[in-house]
């Protein structure tokens, strides 16, 4: 896995962001059965300024957010709760990422996590957008998270979705 990464906001540098976000791709994507050194992703480091005129760009909700992704193909499921269609290896570039500094920071401390935790499940997100999975429909958010928690499990996280 190459990570291409981008730090706008050096907040970013004390949590090593690109360790942890190589960490979380490598992770997604092998458990997924995909070797994780085929792949490329890039990688935003940014604030919540910066996050909300993308977010207002690229899905017209001008307000920060935690992370955004942008897959470089469709790679959807035709049906919802099914498993995306794989990536095509000609093509390891797999898509972007941008993730904001305060909104992630503020989330992480209301609920109580150390922010690496939190930053680590949101790549783990994020990479899951960029093979494909969303969570437009329950089926398809049941598949998502089950995978996160999943992933995270192995990487000694805990469930973020538990109660």
């Amino acid at each position: 896995m190459t990570i291409d990464c981008l730090n706008e906001d050096s907040r970013w540098d004390a949590i090593n962001l690109e360790s942890l976000a190589l960490a979380a791709s490598n992770a997604t994507l092998a458990e997924l059965g995909h070797d994780p050194q085929a792949w490329d992703i890039s990688l935003m480091g940014c604030d919540d300024d910066r996050i909300a005129a993308l977010n207002a760009d690229f899905r017209g909700k001008p307000a920060p957010t935690n992370v955004l992704s942008w897959p470089s193909d469709e790679r959807g499921a035709d049906l919802a709760g099914e498993m995306p269609a794989a990536p095509d290896p000609a093509d390891p570039e797999l898509g972007d990422i941008a993730i904001a500094y305060q909104t992630c920071e503020a989330e992480a401390q209301a609920a109580g996590k150390p922010m690496a935790d939190h930053v680590t499940h949101l790549i783990v997100h994020a990479t899951l957008h960029l093979l494909g999975f969303d969570h437009e429909d329950d089926a398809d958010a049941t598949l998502m998270e089950g995978l996160e928690t999943q992933i995270l499990g192995k990487m000694g996280l805990d469930d973020p979705y538990r109660a």
